[in-house]
């Protein structure tokens, strides 16, 4: 008893050493990584910290939190319509994203679980739009949306952008994990085509819905050239970026109330990436529940 007792102490005092030795080597690569993790964090930090400060001590570099909040969110009402820019930004960014999931998540399964020759084909030319810059695609785009009306409104803005190669590319590579044995049981039951796609395909691929989400919001909620172009006559429908745009656009700028607006302008995509970063970190992989 006294043997299997020692040999156990024994044990545990090497597991012990071991983990302690371990965790010694371990130290510089806690290190590093807390100087980067610091390092990245720092801009959000400068950002949150210079919405309080007055506009001579951001120019002067100061890093501490100040009293200027309150003020520079007065003026920055004062100065440019902040809540129509924002209540713009969440319909364009959230019609753009709603439609774009559905149209690409439908092209995607059925490229994918409809797929022959000649829709891949079809799907190596689609491939072949994003090696076009959006520039060069613009005054084209201008001129279709002026010939139907649709300057200045929502749907100019979005339209464009429903439908895009990478966000099909993705739905259709993740639908490669999509079980076929469902489909047939779906079949075998009387479930339609549609149905399948609205009962079983969209719960199973959740996750590449969530990732797609993101990505999609992030990119409306930011874009500020097409805007710019499409919604160019109109001050009602300014979105966001377009306001940053503006305060930093006279002969003097307020930094401490930019840095307010670029505040209001980072937080929904903050906010959105934070709840649903698992998911999309699951989407991106590929991943299917």
């Amino acid at each position: 008893m006294h043997l299997s007792e020692n040999r156990q102490e024994n044990h545990a005092e090497r597991e012990r050493m071991n983990h302690s030795a371990i965790q010694k080597r371990l130290i510089p690569t806690y290190i590093f990584l807390t100087f980067w993790s610091a390092f990245s964090i720092f801009p959000l930090y400068w950002m949150i910290t210079a919405a309080t400060n007055a506009s001579v001590e951001v120019a002067r570099g100061k890093i501490l939190f100040g009293t200027y909040a309150l003020t520079n969110f007065k003026n920055l009402l004062l100065a440019e319509p902040l809540m129509l820019a924002l209540g713009n930004s969440f319909k364009y960014s959230i019609l753009q994203t709603l439609l774009c999931l559905f149209i690409c998540s439908l092209a995607g399964f059925g490229f994918e679980l409809y797929h022959d020759e000649k829709k891949d084909r079809l799907f190596g030319i689609l491939l072949l739009a994003m090696m076009v810059p959006q520039v060069a695609t613009m005054i084209p785009l201008f001129r279709m949306v002026s010939a139907m009306g649709l300057l200045n409104t929502a749907m100019g803005f979005v339209l464009p952008s429903i439908s895009t190669p990478f966000m099909i590319m993705m739905f259709r590579q993740n639908s490669r994990n999509f079980p076929a044995d469902i489909m047939e049981a779906a079949r075998l039951d009387g479930l339609t085509e549609i149905g399948i796609f609205f009962r079983m395909y969209m719960p199973v691929m959740k996750s590449t819905y969530a990732a797609a989400a993101v990505i999609t919001f992030m990119n409306a909620w930011n874009s500020y050239m097409w805007p710019k172009v499409v919604l160019n006559t109109d001050s009602k429908a300014m979105n966001m970026p377009m306001l940053i745009a503006n305060l930093s656009a006279g002969y003097t700028v307020d930094y401490g109330m930019l840095m307010m607006g670029v505040l209001f302008c980072s937080f929904p995509t903050m906010i959105i990436f934070f709840f649903l970063q698992k998911q999309f970190a699951e989407g991106i992989t590929g991943s299917v529940k």
